[in-house]
């Protein structure tokens, strides 16, 4: 995998940016947990730990992410996977989680975060990176808008899980065969 950049904050505290290794599990669990917090969801954040270390690392990982240190300490994460537009026929990445600590908010390390993926991107051949925001948070609106971001008025996000994924899988859904 490609290497993270380097910077310098305008602080000139050392920033430095790496890719998640598996012993970062924890690490992300926590930046995640600390970020369904933020958005009042934590009773939605039910992964744990274990979870990312599975899925995070191995042969075929279902997602790759990029830590932020500012002097040794993790203060950022951006979470992303592969995508891939049908339409342009080409590849991208789709943004997870993009989180930063309080200490570290307001010292532009979110767009520092979106740059290093867009250049790990880049460097891959992507020609593009999408995401999702919670509709509630206007202020992360607002953050994606002035990194470049554009809404789509176009689409709608769908998703099916729990209970109705099991059905639609074929699975059982509550003891009861779909």
């Amino acid at each position: 995998m490609e290497k993270p950049r380097s910077a310098t904050m305008e602080s000139s505290k050392p920033l430095r940016f790496r890719v998640a290794q598996k012993t970062d599990a924890a690490l992300i669990h926590h930046m995640v947990s600390e970020l369904s917090a933020f958005l009042g969801d934590t009773e939605k954040h039910v992964a744990r730990a274990e979870d990312y270390a599975e899925h995070g690392f191995g042969d075929v990982p279902a997602f790759e992410a990029v830590i932020a240190e500012l002097d040794g300490e993790a203060v950022g994460m951006c979470l992303y996977f592969n995508s891939f537009s049908t339409w342009q026929g080409k590849p991208g990445f789709y943004v997870q989680d993009l989180y930063v600590s309080n200490k570290a908010r307001g010292l532009g390390l979110g767009r520092k975060l979106i740059e290093q993926v867009a250049a790990i991107g880049r460097d891959r051949g992507c020609c593009y990176l999408r995401l999702s925001v919670d509709a509630a948070n206007l202020s992360a609106q607002g953050f994606y808008e002035a990194c470049g971001f554009q809404w789509s008025e176009s689409e709608k996000i769908f998703a099916v899980k729990g209970d109705a994924f099991r059905v639609l899988s074929g699975g059982s859904s509550g003891g009861q065969e779909a």
